[in-house]
């Protein structure tokens, strides 16, 4: 008598294993990074373009000094203000010179020297501290000065490298130094699993250090695009690739496998395009343009471009920037490195026999 017990009350899986068996295969985490990628690329796009895609003034810090409170003089800078909407803040100054101190120490962004009872002034853009912000400046203040009677001469009193025309050379090398940072921390921990946390530190600020190096020397010696003071610029880059390195160490300890998110939601959506690299800060949307100078981009940015542009007026904010995520970073590694997935056991020789 043949045997019909086999697959004779056999139950269709129900939902619930069908679920089950779906979480447990290969598909599910392909499923999802698949919808974490469409969305991280409207992202993206949406990020870049938010922040500079129409870069608009907000708050420009200008100085303004000579007959500025004669009639005709009020009349162009209220004019001005109406021109941009409001967004230039006026600091007056007693001379010249300490105007152009201030421009130095990155304190304004120009300087109105109002002359003649208010008959003719003198603009005085620094190209250096902002193309952008220069452009919108030198573009408005002759039309706003034909509008109220005032000839207005516009000066470029700090401009950009000629092989930097456009200010972008500095955001581009920090933008490699940002992107390599965390790349080379993820590949340590794909192709260097078993490094102990220490060992880890150690080729994060090795990696750092060469990469920063030839970055810097890509840049100056061999396509000469950028004059950069070449020490401090390497070691601005490879603070910059060590703290980027060190950040997606401390995700990978804390998220595991899923690091890659809050790194570049961080570093990349947030980070490079609030860094006022690319547009400068007074054109940015409001809060991004404070938010980025507490950012390691935003922070690299700023220390490299007052080490190209602004030699003698470095100023410790960026680098305590740097230096805060590095050590934060570095603490949640250290302190929770038993949650990182890499890392190896230590034995004593004896057991290993």
């Amino acid at each position: 008598m043949a045997d019909t017990s086999h697959g004779a009350h056999a139950q269709p899986p129900t939902p619930g294993q069908r679920w089950s068996e779906f979480r447990q295969s290969p598909f599910w985490p392909a499923v999802v990074l698949v919808l974490i990628l469409a969305a991280a690329a409207g992202l993206f796009a949406g990020s870049y373009t938010y922040s500079m895609a129409n870069p608009t003034p907000h708050s420009i810090p200008t100085a303004v000094v000579g007959s500025y409170e004669q009639t005709r003089g009020r009349a162009f800078l209220d004019g001005l203000e109406e021109a941009l909407n409001a967004s230039v803040k006026v600091h007056a100054y007693d001379s010249t010179a300490e105007a152009r101190q201030a421009v130095e120490d990155q304190e304004v962004f120009a300087i109105f020297e109002i002359r003649d009872d208010g008959r003719t002034a003198v603009l005085d853009v620094s190209g250096a501290s902002g193309a952008s912000v220069a452009e919108v400046l030198a573009d408005t203040a002759p039309a706003v000065g034909k509008k109220t009677g005032v000839e207005v001469t516009v000066r470029d009193i700090n401009p950009l490298q000629e092989g930097d025309p456009r200010g972008l050379a500095i955001f581009y090398i920090s933008l490699a130094a940002v992107i390599i940072g965390f790349v080379g921390a993820i590949q340590l921990s794909v192709h260097a699993r078993s490094l102990t946390p220490f060992e880890r530190i150690l080729f994060t600020l090795a990696y750092a250090l060469l990469g920063g190096f030839a970055i810097a020397a890509t840049v100056d010696w061999l396509l000469g695009a950028v004059d950069l003071p070449f020490v401090e610029s390497w070691m601005i880059l490879a603070f910059t690739l060590f703290t980027s390195g060190m950040v997606f160490t401390m995700f990978n300890t804390l998220f595991g496998r899923w690091a890659m998110l809050p790194t570049w939601g961080l570093m990349v959506l947030l980070g490079n395009p609030s860094s006022g690299g690319a547009v400068s800060w007074p054109l940015l949307p409001s809060p991004l343009g404070e938010i980025g100078k507490w950012l390691p981009p935003g922070a690299s940015v700023n220390a490299q471009h007052t080490a190209v542009y602004f030699q003698g007026h470095q100023h410790a904010f960026p680098f305590l920037v740097l230096g805060g995520w590095a050590l934060l970073s570095c603490a949640v590694f250290w302190i929770w490195r038993h949650r990182h997935p890499g890392g190896r056991e230590r034995r004593p020789a004896h057991a290993e026999s």
